[in-house]
């Protein structure tokens, strides 16, 4: 049987930037390990996979090559443009029906842009963070290193976000939260961007994430609250780079950006 399979790049207004993701429709949800192989053979961050639920609604999973994951902003992103632009859908937005994230809605915002509505993340200090061991993995010691969500290390500057050179081997032993073998890594942005960040996951089979949408849901309202801002720009310096707009409004965060189709193949499953 042939399956219609897209790659879209997310937070990208142009080709071979932003996060690539798979996005394959499906009839109905085949066995769990089926989902699992596709993504593996994708070799993605993430594959996206959709089920028709009604006019305009759609239920979603996401895999990485090594697991189901509780959300994912690039390929609800990549979803949302799917079905838009390749589909044409006529609506103004559209609802995904999720498991363990809720309703999340994707609102088209003039021709190219659209608007993610995802929960928000809280963290705190994480008193119990090794800052010798983060330095060692790290290649760099943080500032801080909080908990939530994501395990995140804070730094001082963006050149040493930018220059960090992780031990992807070490970090995988890591057993942090819902991501193991993951840091979040983050710091005060310049050129007229509020904050950068980078996202290390060998443990989910990621080294490094281009563009992560979900760890945004924890940046915007760690920065929001730190820089006295609501709305804030965000660069993800990873080497295919990815912008995006933030807008935190109580438990909720906004996310803008644009998408791009990269590849329409269908796979024979």
């Amino acid at each position: 049987m042939a399956q219609e399979i897209y790659q879209i790049d997310a937070f990208a207004s142009r080709l071979f930037a932003g996060n690539p993701a798979a996005v394959m429709p499906l009839d109905e949800w085949p066995d769990d390990g089926l989902l699992q192989n596709l993504a593996i053979e994708n070799n993605l961050s993430e594959t996206a996979f959709l089920v028709a639920a009604g006019e305009g609604r759609y239920e979603l999973r996401w895999f990485t090559p090594a697991q189901e994951v509780a959300l994912c902003g690039h390929a609800t992103l990549a979803s949302a443009h799917f079905l838009f632009a390749e589909k044409g859908f006529s609506g103004s937005e559209i609802i995904f029906e999720t498991r363990r994230s809720g309703e999340l809605v994707v609102r088209r915002v003039g021709d190219s842009l659209y608007q993610l509505d995802l929960p928000a993340y809280d963290c705190a200090p994480d008193e119990k963070a090794d800052m010798g061991l983060m330095a060692n993995i790290l290649g760099h010691r943080p500032e801080a290193y909080f908990k939530g969500e994501f395990p995140m290390a804070v730094f001082a500057s963006a050149d040493e976000v930018i220059s960090l050179t992780p031990d992807f081997s070490a970090m995988r032993q890591l057993a942090h939260y819902e991501h193991p073998g993951s840091i979040l890594v983050t710091a005060p942005g310049e050129g007229g961007v509020d904050f950068i960040s980078r996202f290390f996951a060998p443990g989910l089979a990621i080294d490094e994430d281009p563009v992560t949408g979900s760890a945004h849901c924890q940046l915007a309202p760690f920065w929001g609250e730190r820089l006295g801002k609501t709305t804030l720009s965000a660069f993800q310096a990873s080497k295919r780079g990815g912008e995006l707009e933030c807008r935190v409004a109580g438990e909720r965060v906004y996310l803008t950006g644009s998408a791009i189709t990269f590849l329409r193949g269908e796979v024979l499953i």
